[in-house]
């Protein structure tokens, strides 16, 4: 965006919808998984991180909890969780990784399955998202900084999660934002932060910090 555009927060609400697809061991998993829409990845893959807020779950990942707690296979789901998601710019990528994952331990496995108990299917899910302006707008980059602590974390979470790999941008908003302005260094210290290994409260407070040191410049 041109350096003179002032920095729109936005968010987002969600409708979350039964893709009407489930699975009751790997074979199908790995089907369903192959065949969803990227909505429903990026849905099992980033909306834990929208609502736990203070307390880290063991796995951000809906797979990897699944096939931890319905069909005992702690070792898939420990090689699901460790992905790097960060890598990763788009959808595509986050799906084939986890298909890759799924595939070696099903060949593994060599033929057996295990079933999860009744009523413990994986259902897929989808979230149709809503994209609204909050009404708060940054001018420059020391505005910028005031404003980060005030906006809630779905806001966050938009500009940090889904504008990266819904739009195959190997950066965040912020960071993109402010190295139109010329902040360069600024911009690089929050592509740094890894918003996978915190709350979003944390990743939050972490950029308040590099604001500061910004203001103390």
């Amino acid at each position: 965006m041109p350096s003179n555009d002032p920095f729109v927060f936005f968010t987002e609400r969600r409708l979350v919808v039964l893709t009407g697809r489930k699975a009751s061991n790997l074979c199908q998993l790995l089907q369903h998984l192959g065949e969803v829409s990227g909505a429903s990845v990026f849905y099992h893959t980033h909306y834990l991180f929208l609502t736990h807020h203070f307390e880290k779950p063991r796995f951000y990942n809906d797979f990897a909890n699944w096939v931890s707690s319905a069909l005992q296979e702690e070792g898939l789901a420990e090689r699901l969780a460790a992905i790097d998601l960060l890598s990763m710019t788009s959808i595509r990528e986050v799906r084939e990784a986890m298909l890759s994952a799924i595939r070696l331990r099903v060949n593994e496995a060599r033929g057996v399955q295990r079933e999860c108990p009744p009523g413990s299917e994986f259902h897929f899910c989808e979230a149709k998202s809503f994209i609204m302006p909050t009404g708060v707008v940054a001018q420059d980059a020391a505005d910028f900084f005031e404003q980060v602590g005030r906006v809630s974390n779905a806001c966050v979470h938009f500009h940090f999660f889904e504008s990266r790999l819904r739009l195959e941008r190997p950066t965040n908003d912020f960071s993109q934002w402010l190295k139109s302005l010329g902040e360069t260094r600024l911009a690089k210290n929050i592509d740094k932060l890894d918003p996978y290994v915190m709350t979003l409260d944390g990743l939050k407070s972490e950029i308040v910090k590099l604001g500061r040191k910004f203001r103390r410049k």
